[in-house]
């Protein structure tokens, strides 16, 4: 495990989060994480600094209303997104979104979400 920093295109929204990169990102065909090519891995909200632009964010919530997808209101592109496993908080993180990262070395799990 490791810190990484990341965010949005525009940089408004900066974050720092402890992130084992080993883990396999999940790859989610569901009609949201699809058409915005996201890929993510879920880490407990401890190990997730919100740097800044927490005022900088849209939220969008679908489907189970479960996950607080969070954009960027000025760029667009959603670096996170926080939810619940259970009774533990959780930050989903685009990895896209960490910075200067290597997609070709990230293992990626496909999920069937269009299913749930």
């Amino acid at each position: 495990m490791a810190k990484h920093t990341g965010g949005c295109h525009c940089k408004k929204v900066r974050y720092e989060v402890d992130i084992d990169l080993a883990q396999p990102a999940l790859e989610c065909n569901c009609s949201h994480c699809q058409i915005k090519g996201l890929l993510l891995n879920f880490v407990p909200a401890s190990q997730f600094t919100l740097v800044s632009g927490e005022d900088s964010q849209t939220e969008y919530r679908f489907n189970t209303e479960k996950i607080q997808h969070l954009f960027c209101s000025t760029c667009g592109v959603e670096a996170f997104g926080r939810g619940q496993k259970g009774e533990e908080k959780m930050v989903a993180v685009n990895i896209r979104s960490i910075d200067d990262i290597d997609l070709s070395t990230v293992t990626r799990m496909p999920v069937d979400g269009r299913s749930f």
